[in-house]
C-alpha cells in the first residue's frame, strides 16, 4: 500500500483550485494511488527539466509527483491546470 504525501507548495496550489476540482484530485489520489499496487500504471513519466517526476491526469488538471519506491511514497510536488502546471 502506497502513502501519498504533499509538499507545502502543492498544498498551496490545491487551495487555489475550486472546491470541486480539489475534491476530484484528492479522491483520485485516495482511490487509485493509495490503494494500488503500482502507482506507475496510472501515471506518465515527464521529460526535460522535469525528468524523474510523474504526472497524473484528472480532467483538465495535472498532479506532478515524485515516486519513492523504497519508502512506498508518492510525493505530490505540484497541482494545477494543464495550461499552467508545466511552466
Amino acid at each position: 500500500m502506497w502513502t501519498v504525501e504533499w509538499e507545502r507548495k502543492a498544498l498551496k496550489d490545491a487551495k487555489k483550485l475550486d472546491k470541486s476540482a480539489r475534491q476530484r484530485i484528492v479522491n483520485y489520489l485516495e482511490e487509485r494511488i493509495s490503494v494500488g499496487q503500482n502507482p506507475y500504471q496510472f501515471g506518465k513519466p515527464l521529460k526535460g527539466n522535469k525528468l524523474g517526476l510523474w504526472r497524473y491526469r484528472v480532467g483538465d488538471y495535472r498532479i506532478l509527483c515524485q515516486i519513492e519506491d523504497k519508502r512506498l511514497v508518492v510525493l505530490v510536488i505540484a497541482v494545477g491546470h494543464r495550461k499552467d502546471i508545466y511552466l
